[in-house]
């Protein structure tokens, strides 16, 4: 991993248009969130400085950090929101456009290529944003982290999820780990994360299961089930995530 460097985009825009370049680890379901559409691939254009990318040897690609800076305060604004992810994606292209100062920075996605997963990048990645942040005169990041173990147990609740810890008392779960290591402290749950709704033929498409019952449907990769309603011919996902404050500077 010695050959890997990480910069933000501020230091190398030339990166700016090949951050997606290597094939999104995301399952089709989770590509269809509207406010991600709208302005994900926007973020590395409106705050370079706040995203990094690796980079091999041979100058390909191999990974990206995004996080967006927000105006946490004000009514109905919160440093660790319920609709997590979606709520502060939103809120900072809003405050560009009202000239609201940021108060606070979320990560949104550490995405390695697969052939450099299990390598410790994604701490290294993780260490970027976080010095990224710090550099903008910024003194903490949050997170509204996706928990990659939570799939295989989509009907425990987030809350009892994240009681789960092994022998040394670090979250079981791989992802929260790696956060809770660099120094990070888990806050709350996020209930309603990212919002996915579809007709019944579209969710058959993205996911290959027949949805042809009301209730919960269980889709590989999903942190919880899909609620499919037959008469109204419509599935929804709702995502929880989990929030994580880190206190920049330390660890």
């Amino acid at each position: 991993m010695t050959n890997v460097v990480i910069t933000t985009l501020t230091e190398r825009p030339d990166f700016a248009d090949r951050v997606f370049d290597f094939e999104s680890p995301w399952p089709e379901f989770m590509r269809q969130d509207k406010v991600a559409d709208a302005l994900l691939g926007q973020v590395r254009a409106a705050f370079p400085a706040y995203c990094v990318v690796a980079t091999d040897g041979d100058g390909a690609v191999v990974a990206r950090g995004l996080s967006i800076p927000f105006c946490a305060e004000g009514p109905g604004r919160d440093p660790y929101p319920d609709g997590g992810w979606d709520a502060v994606l939103t809120w900072g292209f809003a405050d560009v456009r009202a000239g609201r100062t940021p108060t606070a920075v979320s990560a949104l996605e550490i995405a390695i290529d697969q052939a450099y997963q299990g390598q410790g990048l994604s701490h290294r990645m993780l260490t970027a944003l976080r010095d990224a942040a710090s550099a903008q005169g910024h003194d903490t990041l949050v997170a509204p982290v996706r928990p990659n173990g939570k799939q295989r147990q989509q009907r425990v609740s987030m809350r009892t999820y994240l009681t789960q810890c092994r022998d040394d008392g670090l979250p079981a779960d791989p992802w929260l780990r790696v956060h809770v290591r660099a120094g990070g402290r888990i806050v709350k749950v996020a209930p309603a994360s990212m919002l996915i709704g579809g007709s019944l033929d579209q969710w058959r498409g993205w996911t290959g299961l027949p949805f042809d019952h009301d209730g919960e449907v269980e889709v590989p990769e999903a942190l919880v089930p899909v609620r499919c309603d037959i008469t109204h011919d419509f599935a929804v996902y709702v995502e929880p995530n989990v929030w994580i404050h880190h206190d920049l500077g330390e660890a």
